[in-house]
């Protein structure tokens, strides 16, 4: 690709990019107009060319990385992602990549700027994992600006983010557990059902939240998890669909949890009656006194109490998950199983979050197979 240069004025430059022929033969050719010295204006011209020659399309307007940004969450992020996921990646945007990368020009940010940003936020004290999601954000805008033929290369590409260490779940032992909900349940904690159903399923909260009666078969003891409550900082409280296809299931009900679910079902019933016409019926299975869906801070605050009550300090409403998958991986049930009725993507998910909790198991299984060998 070949250009020129013809001064205009002192100090003003034309640069004149030949483009070729289009289809009826006609010459095509981009006039763009700078100002500075002869030197400055070859080297534009340079750039240019070579910016052509790698595929980037030539305009007289620059495009910041902060302008791109916008215009990537405009076009891509908000018409495909979820709400909680807009609003995440827009705090990254606002906090950490505008005031540091949003002043240079797309097609001049170098990996070292990216990384320059990434080393500035681990020593101030970000975790690795956040980290990695301010990474994740900025890759993700080259890419669509890579697609869009804004840029030529991901620079992000160039850039490791620190790697996150999983730290090795904790689960609360089954006595404090058993502890918590008995006195919940004597107590008649409102909250009670949920931290039971929480406990005995190993649903996330917002799937719990979420629960609807017909989703809920008690017939045969089975609950289908198809939406979860989420709090969205511009919308507050909204319901979604689980976020992957693995999220939507089926999961079979122990005898115990249909009791507690059946008792539930009575009792608001009989709220419903006394309320007459101030209950909002939604359906859901664990709600407010009123019929509206429970914020899962409200649910969180109530477990920190009874927590505190039985030497819990510290627990977490994910903390029952957790009880719930360990329980059943050191009973010896299939992974497979496990993985399914928590919802995860992917076994690999499953063991990489609990495959520690197998230490001292490996023992009975090398036992076990001896065994076999000696009785073949």
């Amino acid at each position: 690709m070949n250009g020129s240069i013809r001064r205009r004025s002192k100090d003003s430059w034309e640069l004149t990019i030949d483009l070729g022929r289009d289809a009826g033969g006609k010459r095509k050719r981009k006039f763009i107009n700078v100002k500075g010295t002869k030197a400055e204006a070859q080297r534009k011209l340079r750039d240019l060319l070579v910016a052509s020659d790698k595929g980037i399309p030539i305009k007289a307007k620059k495009v910041t990385v902060a302008q791109w940004l916008q215009k990537w969450l405009e076009e891509y992020v908000i018409p495909k992602r979820r709400q909680l996921t807009i609003e995440r990646y827009e705090g990254i945007v606002r906090k950490h990549l505008v005031p540091t990368l949003g002043h240079i020009e797309l097609t001049k940010l170098a990996p070292s700027d990216i990384q320059a940003l990434e080393t500035k936020l681990t020593t101030s004290g970000m975790a690795p994992m956040g980290v990695r999601e301010v990474h994740h954000v900025i890759s993700g805008a080259l890419k669509y600006a890579l697609k869009m033929d804004a840029v030529w290369r991901n620079p992000a590409l160039a850039v490791t983010p620190p790697k996150a260490e999983r730290k090795e779940v904790v689960p609360p032992d089954m006595a404090g557990v058993k502890q918590l909900l008995a006195m919940a349940q004597a107590n008649e904690h409102p909250f009670f059902s949920c931290l039971h159903f929480i406990a005995y399923t190993g649903v996330r909260r917002g799937e719990a939240l979420g629960l609807r009666w017909r989703d809920v078969d008690l017939e045969t003891g089975a609950a289908s998890i198809a939406q979860t409550v989420v709090v969205s900082q511009k919308q507050g409280l909204i319901f979604q669909p689980p976020k992957t296809n693995s999220g939507r299931r089926v999961i079979d009900l122990d005898d115990d949890t249909v009791a507690v679910l059946r008792a539930l079902q009575g009792q608001q019933l009989l709220h419903k009656a006394a309320l007459e016409g101030a209950y909002q019926d939604r359906n859901l299975v664990f709600a407010n006194p009123l019929g509206h869906p429970i914020y899962p801070d409200t649910l969180a605050r109530h477990l920190k109490k009874l927590a505190v009550a039985v030497g819990l300090e510290g627990l977490k409403l994910h903390d029952l998950r957790h009880f719930h998958a360990s329980v059943l991986i050191q009973r010896g049930e299939s992974p497979v199983l496990v993985s399914k009725r928590l919802g995860h993507a992917t076994v690999s998910i499953t063991m990489d979050v609990y495959a520690h909790l197998l230490k001292g198991y490996q023992k009975d299984a090398a036992n076990g197979f001896a065994k076999a060998m000696r009785e073949a």
